[in-house]
């Protein structure tokens, strides 16, 4: 009977971990993103990724982060399974916020221009999901 209770706890333990990042993954949202504008642009912003992480003049630490954004985005494995409505797609939405949060500040809003596939109203939202602020320099 001791087994089961060990069970019991480690997957209490799982859960509570589980919605405390989804948690935190919600408030670190980019302010006024909606999970539909994430979604209408996920094709442009997966060729976007792409074609950073196959950017050599990036440094190599930063691709290799575009290339596990990928994987995770490719992978069925989610943070939130993507049958949950809503919340299933957020995550991804939230995930790609950090990431090009990270890739904007290091990689500068020249890179994600130059190799952003989509439409200019498209790249505006892009840039608001990363964080672009104008006259901000990029760090290094």
């Amino acid at each position: 009977m001791e087994w089961w209770r060990l069970l019991l706890a480690v997957a209490g333990g799982l859960l509570l971990v589980w919605l405390l990042l989804l948690a935190a993954l919600w408030r670190g949202r980019p302010d006024g993103l909606t999970v539909r504008d994430g979604l209408r642009l996920l094709p442009d912003v997966v060729r976007l990724v792409r074609r950073l992480a196959a950017d050599r003049a990036l440094p190599a630490g930063l691709r290799v982060r575009l290339w596990l954004l990928l994987a995770y985005l490719l992978s069925p494995v989610d943070l939130v399974p993507d049958v949950v409505p809503v919340l299933g797609y957020a995550d991804d939405v939230v995930v790609v916020a950090w990431a090009l949060r990270s890739v904007v500040r290091r990689a500068g809003d020249d890179a994600l221009v130059r190799h952003w596939p989509g439409e200019p109203a498209g790249l505006a939202v892009v840039r608001r999901l990363a964080g672009f602020t104008p006259g901000r320099p990029a760090r290094g």
